[in-house]
């Protein structure tokens, strides 16, 4: 019987995703004294249990809802909580929320048959973003009852080095795998062969399978897939992941001095209306982008609002476990860092969006209150070009540690930090963001300093109180962010419990689902 991790929320926005059978908590932390009791139960109307196990505590601002009394086997309650999940998004906590459960729905196939669904990615599955972002999801999706295939362009070096342990997680989680090759020169024709090949590719594919519904992750994926829609009447889900032509301009890598890329971005931007109009229905990083993306004429339809649904870049919490004192002091030991320094901490690539320098000159006024701090960099990155940055600010190099990692050493290093630090470039573009960084931090319980005009990172501070979003880069700002972040009282179970309505990658999963069922539904 397939499963579906939902979130219990106590506050503004309640929402629970809709089930028929057998609701159990995942339990995650023992529960506080003066909480509700564990188990509440009721009996269905077809004679199955529903049980909900939860930790809360009373709160002003909403109320725990027990599985019993008029819950008991009401599916117009679980459908009315579903559908107040799909509009919101799942943003289902507030600041004064106390307490957060995590809940486990399980639906039975029989009674929701799942889809055949043709995944498109140009990312591959054997890319660090295919592992944290694609797999997870549709690993879940088809625990659902979906039947998944992903065809992905998959780099030669990493498809040799990393393809055999790909396609075993593929095949244990019962998802069938069409990697081709992708092409990184020469550029824009590289990319325009590459799409002509997902094309032709996906017509094969819906000929041996007979796809219900084609999922694109961003442009030149969907580009085949609304070409399949077209040609085979699929459904078409367009899954943005941000505004990409005008990424490709803002990131300086279309510079508009250049009239071969002026007519690259116009071309792109001539296609992402296209895509508005044709697909059956679109996802959303931020709710910053979706309202962008309501002010568009494509978008003119009736209920506009529906046809968006909000996942942000979601975050297994198995994965990023709760930091522990002792797991902190571990962590610096294995890294060789101080017991007693303030430990600030970036995690990730840093590219044309991630502002190193304004990152570096928070670091200075941190250690101007705090001189034995130290500044962690987990990633991949090539240690000269950020030792050089820190020199010219007078940082010496042994306040500096940079360590790359694998996906399962990343946890054990940041969880030497007392904080996360991140700053992104608050451009246009970035509305329709989602730092997947933002909610690794945050499960693995460090509060977060980063900067505002970024997708929903300042709401997210906002409403969890897990840290603080500047709206300006210079020391006056950084010194008053350090002063908001040492005043910051919650613990690090809080900070993780109050993330998971926004990056809980079940709550994902669950999404994802629920807009699969509704796009079969909608096409009769």
């Amino acid at each position: 019987m397939p499963c579906r991790d939902e979130i219990l929320g106590e506050g503004k926005g309640h929402a629970l995703c809709s089930a028929t059978a057998h609701v159990r908590q995942q339990q995650r932390h023992p529960p506080r004294s003066g909480s509700l009791p564990e188990g509440f139960g009721g009996s269905a109307a077809n004679g199955e249990t529903i049980v909900i196990h939860a930790s809360s505590s009373s709160s002003q601002t909403g109320k725990f809802v027990p599985a019993g009394g008029c819950l008991a086997g009401d599916r117009g309650f679980y459908q009315s909580m579903a559908d107040c999940l799909h509009r919101s998004g799942g943003r289902c906590m507030s600041r004064r929320s106390p307490r957060v459960g995590r809940l486990k729905i399980s639906v039975p196939s029989e009674h929701e048959p799942g889809l055949s669904v043709l995944y498109i990615t140009y990312d591959g599955l054997t890319d660090p973003l295919g592992r944290s972002q694609v797999l997870p999801y549709l690993a879940g999706l088809t625990k659902l009852g979906h039947r998944i295939h992903v065809l992905s362009c998959e780099k030669q070096a990493r498809e040799a080095s990393d393809g055999a342990r790909i396609r075993a997680l593929c095949e244990a989680a019962g998802i069938g795998w069409h990697p081709i090759r992708y092409h990184k020169s020469p550029p824009i024709l590289s990319s325009v062969y590459d799409m002509a090949m997902l094309r032709r590719a996906a017509e094969r594919l819906h000929r041996r399978h007979r796809f219900d519904v084609v999922h694109c992750r961003s442009y030149i994926p969907a580009m085949a897939g609304l070409h399949l829609k077209h040609r085979q009447g699929v459904r078409f889900l367009f899954d943005m992941r941000g505004f990409w032509p005008d990424e490709r301009v803002e990131g300086h890598s279309w510079p508009q001095i250049n009239p071969v890329f002026r007519a690259v971005y116009g071309y792109f931007k001539s296609v992402e209306r296209r895509l508005l109009r044709g697909a059956d229905h679109i996802i959303s990083l931020t709710h910053a982008g979706k309202r962008q993306l309501l002010t568009r004429a494509e978008l003119q339809i009736p209920a506009p609002q529906d046809a968006i649904t909000v996942i942000p870049c979601c975050v297994d919490f198995d994965h990023f476990p709760l930091t522990t004192r002792d797991g902190r002091q571990a962590a610096r030991r294995m890294l060789g860092l101080p017991q007693e320094a303030r430990v600030v901490a970036y995690l990730g690539s840093l590219g044309s969006w991630y502002m190193l320098d304004e990152m570096l000159d928070f670091f200075r006024v941190c250690l101007e209150r705090d001189a034995n701090a130290r500044f962690l960099f987990v990633t991949h990155d090539a240690p000269e070009p950020i030792l050089q940055a820190a020199r010219t600010r007078g940082i010496g190099t042994d306040r500096l540690l940079i360590r790359p990692a694998s996906r399962e050493e990343v946890p054990q290093f940041m969880c030497a930090a007392d904080f996360g630090l991140f700053f992104i470039k608050p451009v246009f573009s970035k509305l329709a963001s989602s730092p997947t960084k933002m909610g690794e931090m945050l499960a693995l319980g460090l509060p977060v300093v980063t900067n505002s005009g970024v997708g929903d990172v300042a709401e997210i501070v906002e409403e969890t109180g897990s840290g603080v979003a500047i709206d300006r880069f210079d020391d006056e700002a950084y010194r008053e962010a350090l002063e908001r972040i040492d005043g910051l009282s919650m613990t690090p179970e809080m900070h993780r419990e109050r993330a998971l309505p926004w990056f809980d990658v079940e709550l994902g999963i669950a999404r994802y689902d629920r807009v699969y069922r509704d796009l079969a539904a909608s096409a009769g």
